[in-house]
């Protein structure tokens, strides 16, 4: 483990590991839970993989967090200021999805910023919000995107921002030619 990319990995995966123990839970159960593999989750655990999107979507529902929320739970404490080059940078490769933290949860603050970008041809499925009731804004940046929140597809474009409850299954797809740069504001009930 030498780069950052390894180092989020490792504090994810004890992050987990403690997160499962807190709630009394095997592997079994949480693998129930998540529809994750046992054994995919136990490699998770021990730093042998990082979660996919969807893997850790379902990983936050299960503990009732937002995946930044999940993240920033690695860290000891988040800083008030983060410099750009100090983002957590998450990767989903075979997805074609990455994941910025721009303004990581902070236990005294209920608001969050992550920055996504999709490849073209993207497309990621959320089963069950991490917070029912979470509030979200997606922003556009650039490209564009369609988004099914609440059972209603909506196509987005560059500048647009559609603000909502999140109650149910959500699915964030790019369908190109060029990739989709996004702003996700949520806020804690």
């Amino acid at each position: 483990m030498g780069d950052a990319r390894d180092d989020t990995t490792a504090r994810l995966a004890r992050r987990l590991a403690a997160l499962r123990a807190e709630h009394g839970r095997s592997l079994d159960a949480l693998a129930r839970t998540t529809g994750i593999s046992r054994s995919t989750l136990s490699r998770i655990e021990r730093a042998e993989i990082s979660p996919t999107a969807a893997m850790l979507g379902a990983l936050s529902t299960a503990y009732g967090r937002t995946a930044s929320h999940l993240l920033a739970e690695a860290e000891p404490e988040p800083p008030r200021l983060v410099r750009a080059a100090d983002q957590d940078l998450w990767r989903d490769e075979a997805a074609g999805f990455d994941r910025r933290t721009v303004s990581p949860p902070h236990p005294c603050l209920r608001g969050e910023i992550v920055r996504g970008e999709l490849r073209p041809g993207a497309d990621i499925g959320y089963a069950a919000p991490p917070v029912p009731g979470l509030e979200q804004h997606v922003w556009i940046l650039s490209g564009g995107l369609h988004l099914t929140a609440d059972g209603t597809e909506h196509r987005l474009h560059e500048g647009d921002c559609l603000r909502f409850r999140l109650w149910g299954p959500t699915r964030f797809h790019c369908p190109g030619p060029d990739p989709v740069r996004y702003a996700v504001v949520m806020v804690r009930p």
